[in-house]
């Protein structure tokens, strides 16, 4: 299994809308960086990922599991463009902030940390660990 970075902004698509889906999921469609989609083409079905709230909050606050793997995205006809879609797991229960994330510095080399921007992003089995346990999981 790998693991993952799901960058949102929660006005537009938030935690509580993820968790209404329900085991539905939703399309992590609207992704216009190339690297962050070919990091979805790299997503299975069973990888795990953090749902993160960009722009003020800037935590980490659930866990989302990926259920199918890539696929045009239904909000564009540009073939260039896939996404994955995600179902909500859990809900993180103490959100770790991104300024918690880069004073751990055992997470100095995360990609959260090294290129905040990207919406899509890998995660470390040990950066994964060290999240999970620092939001109480």
């Amino acid at each position: 299994m790998a693991y993952w970075l799901f960058k949102s902004e929660p006005n537009t698509w938030g935690w509580q809308d993820q968790l209404a889906k329900g085991d539905t999921g939703e399309e992590w469609d609207g992704v216009r960086n190339y690297q962050a989609r070919n990091f979805m083409r790299e997503m299975k079905i069973g990888d795990r990922g953090f749902f993160y709230h960009s722009l003020k909050e800037k935590s980490v606050v659930g866990i989302v599991e990926v259920i199918a793997e890539v696929h045009p995205d239904s909000t564009t006809d540009d073939p260039r463009w896939e996404c994955v879609d995600i179902k909500a797991v859990e809900s993180v229960p103490a959100p770790v902030t991104l300024d918690m994330i880069k004073s751990d510095p055992r997470l100095a080399e995360m990609v959260l940390v090294k290129n905040s921007r990207l919406s899509v992003q890998p995660v470390r089995d040990e950066e994964w660990a060290i999240i999970c346990e620092m939001g109480g999981l």
